[in-house]
């Protein structure tokens, strides 16, 4: 990212990720419960803009980086999230050990560890996307490709039905055009957000247009078809700049700009309080499915935090959200401004 934090975009990455830590949390409970409650609804609306919103923002920074010579953008696109996925992935998997061995055995356990090295794992399939795209963005641009025909492919594998099980291929092919746009875009995506702190009335009835026919086209189960999805992922993207540009000129929410700082320690670190926070409501059995929903949405969002905070003011545990010296290519350490935490 850009060595200045932009106060609309890490607003932006605030919504993006409660959003996703709700859709696991809400879909975990509902699965193990058994039946749906009543944040479903809105788990459902977020679908079509929730992971295109996440990924846009992501590119969106991508035009100061492409240039640099290639060793110090392997370190910081592909090496930087390699380290945090290899590492957490692994957390995950100890964590769960004990789950896959009784389902497939010791060998059986070893292996889907192995295999998770080329079929992301679990939640961590974002983090594994990203150095990804940021790969294919640099060898296009170092061997001049229009971005004409990037983005017209890119939204070609968006429309077409590409369902492989692979999830590599199958999210690189739904995901990819809203990253390339992020970075193709940026100009008109930074232009949009001033424009909707100057025209704050129209900017609220266009929120209201699109939230209707967001909302209109995911209850007539049309939001998943091709063509109307990629609209609709434009269109949300949109919609949550406006938000986040709203928000920021309005002066509220500031929790929402500090999430989205340390959007990625979220996002690497919320399962495990998911988890247990489920298992913990469930057999208590004294809330409704809904209730129980937001609750662990709520604490798998804020317990990340905490354990950030925790580790700040003790010292202890940074290897957890920040890559340490040996985890660098030689001669890259040190080089340009240092992330104070995975990015």
């Amino acid at each position: 990212m850009s060595a200045q934090r932009v106060d609309w975009v890490d607003t932006a990455k605030g919504i993006c990720i409660i959003f996703v830590v709700m859709m696991h949390s809400v879909l975990g409970v509902e699965a193990a419960a058994g039946e749906t409650g009543w944040m479903h609804t809105i788990v459902a609306f977020a679908a079509p803009f929730r992971m295109p919103d996440f990924f846009l923002i992501s590119g969106l920074f991508l035009s100061n980086v492409i240039k640099r010579d290639w060793k110090l953008y392997l370190d910081r696109k592909v090496v930087h999230f390699a380290y945090f996925y290899v590492l957490w992935m692994t957390i995950q998997f100890a964590v769960k050990a004990p789950v896959f061995v009784g389902e497939l055995g010791a060998m059986g356990a070893i292996e889907f560890y192995l295999v998770s090295f080329v079929q992301p794992f679990g939640t961590l399939w974002f983090i594994y996307m990203l150095p990804v795209f940021f790969l294919v963005c640099k060898v296009a641009h170092d061997r001049g490709v229009p971005w004409q025909i990037m983005l017209g492919v890119a939204a070609i594998l968006q429309i077409a039905p590409i369902h492989t099980g692979w999830l590599l291929v199958d999210e690189f092919a739904s995901r990819f055009v809203y990253f390339y746009a992020g970075y193709i875009f940026a100009p008109q995506i930074f232009k949009l957000a001033d424009w909707a702190r100057e025209r704050v009335s129209l900017s609220l009835v266009l929120l209201l247009a699109w939230g209707i026919v967001n909302g209109g086209l995911v209850y007539l189960g049309w939001s998943g078809l091709p063509l109307i999805a990629l609209a609709l992922g434009a269109a949300g993207a949109g919609a949550i700049i406006l938000t986040s540009a709203l928000i920021v000129q309005m002066g509220r929410m500031e929790f929402l700009r500090h999430f989205g700082q340390n959007s990625i320690v979220i996002y690497l670190a919320f399962f495990f309080p998911m988890g247990v926070s489920r298992v913990i409501l469930l057999k208590l059995g004294i809330l409704d499915i809904g209730t129980i929903s937001l609750i662990v949405t709520t604490v798998s969002v804020i317990s990340p935090m905490i354990l950030f905070w925790m580790i700040r003011k003790t010292g202890l545990g940074w290897f957890l959200f920040k890559r340490p010296e040996w985890a660098h290519l030689t001669g890259t350490f040190g080089r340009k401004r240092q992330p104070q935490a995975a990015e």
